[in-house]
């Protein structure tokens, strides 16, 4: 049989089931210089985007592509977004003075101007609603940030050194977590005059590391055995070093998931604070406030009582659906 003549224009490869392929010289020359096109960053036997021209994506690019499509983090996500913007702007969507109030519109119901009606003191239980918020998320992001810089800080520096230092620092904590934290604000806050949300901060932060602080030690425990670890201090890394680049991006997820979760908490804390008396006191603005002294009314004027409650309810909903959502998305066991 005579031999067909070669055209350079086009390959011919041979398959095992005995036909062929035909393929034009430049995309043989392609898929020579990038085998990984044909399969789309396949590798051999691997899942897409395991191949050399795939990108590698390191946990928190991950966990940020698990939340965007988190309808449970997106709605909560909105909430907490509109709770920042009123507390920091609350005149957008209200008006008025919540301090100024009218007797004679005592425990009235709702009506043009106070959509929530009134309080027992003749109050705009709307403004003081709207007004509300910003005490909350102040209280709570702060206290947040403290225990989590303070409760990360020494939690790491245990964890990384250990010895000593370690156990001074964990019965320490012991000591702390036994503790009541509501009659350790009673005893505490009892005593100071200051009307400010600073008190109930600081003593939040001071309550509340603890608990941080042991999430901490052990995410760095776990970090610093890992090899990546070992390697770098048989290049002669420093402990500095180490432990900044190495092990604290890499032990810092299990600190953000419990903190956002307590970030709830905190605020739930400085309402109950609020309304045994202890935390924040008139003439400020605050849910606990409102709800310790819409209590009286309950019968008679239950929206008094009814919008605030719900109004703390919600945000503290809103914050520990966020806190599960990102312990979700940052556990490498729930993928």
């Amino acid at each position: 049989m005579p031999e067909q003549p070669f055209e350079p224009d086009r390959a011919i490869a041979g398959t095992g089931a005995g036909g062929a392929m035909d393929l034009a010289t430049s995309e043989a020359a392609t898929l020579e210089q990038h085998p990984s096109a044909a399969s789309g960053g396949r590798a051999p036997g691997g899942p897409l985007g395991t191949g050399p021209a795939a990108k590698p994506r390191s946990l928190w690019s991950d966990a940020w592509r698990d939340l965007r499509r988190n309808p449970v983090f997106i709605i909560s996500a909105l909430v907490i977004l509109f709770l920042v913007v009123i507390s920091l702007w609350p005149s957008l969507i209200a008006s008025g003075s919540p301090l100024k109030c009218d007797l004679a519109k005592a425990q009235e119901g709702s009506q043009p101007g106070a959509p929530f009606g009134y309080d027992g003191q003749g109050c705009n239980v709307y403004t003081r609603t709207v007004y509300g918020a910003r005490t909350s998320v102040t209280v709570g992001v702060c206290a947040t940030l403290g225990v989590a810089l303070l409760g990360s800080v020494l939690g790491g520096l245990a964890g990384f050194f250990g010895g000593g230092w370690d156990a001074i620092l964990s019965r320490i904590t012991d000591v702390f977590f036994a503790i009541p934290v509501v009659l350790g604000g009673l005893v505490l806050l009892s005593v100071v005059t200051s009307n400010t949300v600073w008190p109930v901060i600081g003593f939040m932060v001071l309550l509340g590391w603890p608990q941080i602080c042991r999430i901490a030690r052990g995410s760095v425990i776990t970090a610093k055995q890992n090899d990546y670890v070992q390697a770098a201090r048989a290049l002669g890394a420093s402990n500095s070093r180490i432990l900044l680049r190495h092990i604290a991006p890499n032990a810092v997820a299990p600190v953000i998931v419990v903190a956002t979760i307590a970030l709830g908490t905190y605020i739930a804390l400085e309402a109950t604070l609020s309304y045994l008396g202890v935390g924040l006191k008139p003439p400020s603005v605050s849910w606990g406030i409102d709800i310790s002294a819409a209590s009286p009314y309950i019968r008679n004027a239950p929206h008094a009582l009814l919008w605030p409650s719900g109004a703390l309810a919600l945000t503290v909903l809103a914050f520990i659906m966020l806190g599960d959502a990102v312990r979700d998305a940052l556990d490498p066991k729930l993928r």
